[in-house]
């Protein structure tokens, strides 16, 4: 009698169209090539634990080693995706079976499952697409913090509610960016530790009865150690949601980059500018300079919170073990949305490395939008001796004057301050002409604040240099893991020529 099913003799008939068509099928169309080097690892390194601890004969480790090596020069456009195989898995040991027979391909699945062949796929390829969004975070933190120090002495209105709120300059906010950046990166750095841990040996989830090499396994696929507990092994994904929950609140600040710039280059702010090779234009209308990379930017981070969003919704309420909703429907939405992260750091980058503020224009603005009233309030308590709060309301009086007269803040005049303070405190202010016009000059109010964090170019130019020293730590970091992962897949791959005889 003839068994329908192509992976088990427990199942009497094959799998359904319906099946194929909606499970099977389309997971095959993408899981064969983007796996394909991670169970090429895996394949490699089980081989040479299962030939070192004798679970294998060497005739039988160097006939599957040779059939490796064929299968890794072929690729995978060699092999014919069938969905009646299920997946990446069993299509590739389908043809390592054709290429050198299934009593000796059969046995390179001792000791091991498809429960913690998909945990530690997992693992690699996230690990990759970390490594990645690092480097391009790394670039995109190069070019804030030197563009900011470059604009530390570009004056410009710094806004809260989109409202003049006071003085700053172009290279503090740029630098601000960087700030955040860094804590992005840090939370993406900081889950490697949790990351870079081998499920192998763990096999369906209670470890097996052959002598494997836990650690040895572990060390050439370049992973620092061994998750311990079996059924934690291929129970978790949550090194997956802790990274794309960082890369979306990384997504989110780089949102927030956008949409400032979106309105600093609208016609009606023209407070920057990009060059037209990063714009777009329309079919209509010949006076158009859209802000595509902008606009783009601005919405990639939708795209990755709902990755997470996803996921944490397809892990919810799974059992804690292996399984196909929390493990393959979880990860579905994960790895496109980790791909929108890494264009939205591109994009970003783009935008960084362009812009250009209308420094003139900025200066202005922040003579006249009031923004240094603030520094008129503090003038009032060194000089006038007065509380802030009354020194606030006096401020306060002479905007609304010079508003309603329609003057602009450097137009403000020791009778106006004069007059307000009377009205409010029931005295004169008396200070002097030249401190009102230093209190009002934006140029010296962002000079002004040179304490920890301010906008004097000095500090702004300091924080820059301290950036760039952690930045450089971090670049230090990932290169080490780029390194170690090198390492192991030499030693794999020369362990597993030596066992083929090559």
């Amino acid at each position: 009698m003839s068994v329908a099913s192509k992976v088990s003799r427990r199942l009497a008939e094959g799998i359904a169209p319906e099946v194929i068509e909606h499970i099977y099928g389309p997971r095959l169309a993408g899981e064969l090539a983007a796996t394909f080097p991670y169970l090429g690892a895996l394949n490699a390194a089980h081989l040479v634990m299962l030939a070192r601890q004798a679970i294998l004969t060497p005739a039988q480790a160097g006939a599957i080693a040779t059939g490796l090596l064929q299968i890794a020069e072929e690729g995978p456009d060699a092999i014919t995706p069938d969905p009646a195989l299920e997946d990446a898995y069993f299509n590739i040991e389908a043809r390592l079976v054709t290429l050198i027979g299934a009593d000796t391909g059969g046995r390179l699945h001792i000791a091991r499952s498809r429960n913690d062949l998909s945990a530690a796929v997992d693992r690699l390829r996230m690990r990759e697409i970390l490594l990645d969004l690092l480097d391009t975070a790394t670039a995109l933190r190069r070019t804030l913090i030197a563009r900011g120090a470059a604009f530390a002495d570009v004056v410009m209105p710094g806004y809260t509610h989109l409202q003049p709120a006071q003085p700053i300059t172009f290279g503090f906010y740029l630098t601000g960016l960087a700030s955040a950046l860094e804590r992005d990166a840090a939370r993406l750095l900081d889950a490697w530790p949790r990351l870079n841990l081998s499920p192998m040996g763990a096999a369906a989830l209670a470890t097996t009865t052959f002598p494997v090499d836990r650690t040895l396994t572990a060390r050439l696929l370049g992973f620092d150690g061994v998750l311990e507990h079996a059924l934690d092994c291929v129970a978790s994904r949550d090194f997956s949601v802790e990274i794309v929950a960082a890369a979306a609140q990384m997504s989110l600040t780089l949102s927030r980059f956008a949409e400032d710039m979106h309105v600093a280059v609208s016609h009606e702010f023209s407070s920057v500018e990009f060059p037209d090779s990063v714009c777009g234009t329309s079919s209509i209308m010949p006076q158009k300079k859209n802000p595509v990379v902008l606009e783009h930017l601005k919405a990639k981070a939708a795209h990755v919170v709902a990755g997470f969003a996803s996921a944490g919704a397809c892990i919810r309420a799974s059992h804690f073990t292996n399984t196909l909703d929390a493990h393959r429907e979880g990860q579905a939405m994960i790895w496109p949305a980790l791909a929108e992260a890494r264009r939205a750091l591109a994009l970003a980058g783009i935008a960084a490395a362009t812009v250009t503020p209308k420094a003139d224009l900025l200066l202005a603005r922040a003579r006249a939008n009031f923004s240094t009233a603030t520094d008129l309030a503090d003038a009032l308590v060194r000089r006038a001796g007065l509380d802030f709060r009354t020194a606030h309301h006096v401020a306060g009086a002479v905007v609304r004057h010079l508003m309603d007269a329609g003057l602009q803040a450097h137009e403000a005049t020791v009778a106006m301050v004069d007059a307000a303070a009377q009205e409010v405190a029931g005295r004169a202010a008396g200070l002097d002409a030249e401190t009102v016009a230093e209190a009002l000059d934006p140029v010296r109010s962002v000079a002004a604040r040179k304490v920890t964090g301010g906008t004097a170019p000095a500090e702004v130019r300091r924080m820059a240099a301290r950036m760039a020293e952690s930045l450089a730590r971090d670049e230090a970091l990932t290169a080490g893991w780029r390194a170690g992962i090198a390492a192991a897949e030499v030693e794999r791959g020369a362990a597993v020529r030596a066992l083929a005889g090559r």
